[in-house]
């Protein structure tokens, strides 16, 4: 909880490690590991859990309370750590953020509730309640319309952002960047903004973002973690070009439903034994594993160690 106190340094590329599991179907806690070992080794800034790369829904509070465990046990205070902590569920969503707490997170990262499309007033309700109940850590809401079927309103963030003082920022998953702009306009250069989409990245920097959470970091973080790096020290044009250079790694993840490709990717890699995802997901098809081996060539540049092995396999 080293960065607990301090929210504005969670900032940079937080990587939102997928959650492994084997071919059975259980969570690998020694692969989970080796992914976060493979991330801080690779420059990322921080490290999330629990988001949708990471399969949430699919799992009982208990296995997402267990990764939660293992993550902290890898990451130590080297890096902020920032889970996912919610659920359409509000009892599910307190006992998350409760262990999140007690784990030592930094701050916990609250989607908005999926499936119901409360109302603005109904997501103010629901996110005061869990700052309510922990008002020593610092909230973070996840606005992922496309998964969610509700937007958290640039008003709606205004006000939680001026009623509790541990509501400190907003991960925008939303491709509408007019949104973007409304949110930080409405709360000030304060509010702590990280893009969730990942060619929205290096655009919000432009307009006082504090960072990414982009499941492309998964397949590259050194280059990720690099364009946030580059474009804080002044080297615009070089981080424009990372930017670019990532572009067909990003429809890599996208080939299929995320996280299937990146998982495809990581085991073919060597970094986890087994590429299987939970229901009612499925595993990459063979169009799409062709498809992404000709997108891994286009984007070599911007991969690094071990996954530039894939680009020389026929």
């Amino acid at each position: 909880m080293k960065f607990r106190s301090d929210p504005a340094t969670i900032r940079g590329s937080i990587a939102p490690v997928v959650t492994p599991f084997t071919a059975e179907g259980a969570v690998d806690h020694d692969s989970l590991s080796g992914l976060i070992r493979f991330q801080l080794e690779s420059g990322s800034h921080g490290i999330s859990l629990g988001g949708s790369t990471g399969e949430p829904s699919a799992q009982s509070v208990a296995e997402r309370i267990e990764a939660m465990r293992t993550a902290v046990g890898t990451i130590g205070d080297r890096v902020p750590f920032l889970p996912g902590t919610g659920s359409h569920k509000l009892d599910e969503t307190l006992e998350l953020t409760a262990a999140a707490q007690e784990l030592g997170a930094d701050a916990a990262l609250v989607i908005t509730p999926y499936y119901a499309r409360p109302t603005q007033e109904a997501l103010y309700q629901w996110y005061a309640t869990v700052a309510r109940e922990f008002p020593d850590l610092p909230l973070v809401a996840y606005n992922v319309p496309s998964r969610t079927a509700v937007d958290i309103a640039p008003e709606t963030v205004k006000r939680l952002y001026t009623d509790f003082e541990n509501f400190v920022g907003v991960k925008e998953t939303t491709k509408d960047f007019e949104h973007f702009s409304r949110v930080l306009h409405a709360c000030g250069p304060s509010l702590l903004v990280w893009s969730g989409i990942e060619l929205l990245c290096l655009p919000l920097l432009a307009l006082g973002g504090v960072g990414f959470v982009s499941a492309v970091a998964n397949l590259a973080p050194a280059a990720v973690a690099q364009m946030f790096d580059l474009w804080t020290a002044g080297e615009h044009e070089r981080a424009r070009e990372l930017h670019f250079a990532l572009h067909p790694l990003v429809d890599v993840i996208f080939t299929e439903t995320n996280p299937a490709p990146a998982k495809w990717v990581l085991q073919q890699a060597g970094l986890l034994g087994s590429a299987h995802v939970r229901p009612p997901l499925a595993g990459v098809s063979e169009a799409g594993q062709r498809r992404i081996t000709e997108l891994l060539r286009a984007g070599a540049p911007a991969l690094s160690p071990p996954l530039t092995d894939l680009v020389d396999q026929p």
